[in-house]
């Protein structure tokens, strides 16, 4: 079975070799990283592992804290695969095929930012609606959203962001990022179930690729 895995480690040469070591040891196999974000000395990696059938997940986090200074963020069951290289074959998609762009957008963002579901919503006056979403959107009565239009990235806290119970179910991290033209108040938002929290760089991601997709499709 495979896991994603979100690790906090020292940013020094080894660390990330001795994180690997530990989990070879714990019968893991490390099918790819991704580094996330490196700030303050630390650095944060998104590790795909796949376990033997029968060892439960904790000995993966058993076996990275082992290493002095990590620390694991999360861990979750993992069926994708790391691809954060995909932006470039979903805008060029989206180009050859603007009719479905919004289709294609919410469809693809989940794989693109390890998440669970996308949305693209719009608000008009005290009303708020999707305009696109990805097959597993939680499903929601039309209300309003009243922190969008959003003039950057954010990461959504329902307690100062009203969002609907759905989207908070499964302790689903929330992020959302200004889309579509100036003038129209519209958001991608990503729910990502379980966690990890979504940090600066990922949302620095998700603005750009929603500022492309609007050029793109011509707003």
């Amino acid at each position: 079975m495979s896991f994603l895995l979100r690790v906090v480690l020292p940013d020094k040469p080894g660390s990330l070799g001795a994180v690997a070591t530990a989990l070879g040891d714990a019968g893991a196999d490390i099918l790819g990283v991704d580094v996330v974000e490196r700030a303050d000395g630390q650095a944060i990696d998104d590790l795909t592992v796949e376990l033997p059938a029968g060892r439960p997940p904790d000995v993966l986090i058993t076996a990275a804290e082992s290493v002095r200074g990590v620390q694991v963020e999360s861990v979750r069951p993992y069926s994708g695969r790391l691809d954060t290289h995909r932006e470039l074959e979903l805008i060029d998609e989206i180009a050859n095929n603007p009719e479905q762009g919004l289709h294609l957008l919410a469809e693809d963002v989940p794989r693109l930012f390890r998440a669970g579901w996308a949305l693209i919503v719009v608000r008009e006056g005290d009303r708020s609606y999707r305009l696109a979403e990805s097959s597993a959107a939680p499903g929601t009565r039309a209300g309003d959203l009243p922190w969008v239009p959003l003039s950057k990235a954010i990461v959504i806290e329902p307690d100062l962001h009203w969002v609907p119970e759905p989207w908070r179910d499964l302790d689903t991290e929330l992020a959302a990022a200004p889309f579509g033209p100036i003038s129209a108040s519209q958001a991608l938002v990503v729910g990502r179930p379980g966690g990890p929290a979504f940090r600066p760089s990922e949302l620095a991601r998700l603005t750009h690729l929603a500022g492309i997709v609007t050029t793109v499709l011509g707003g």
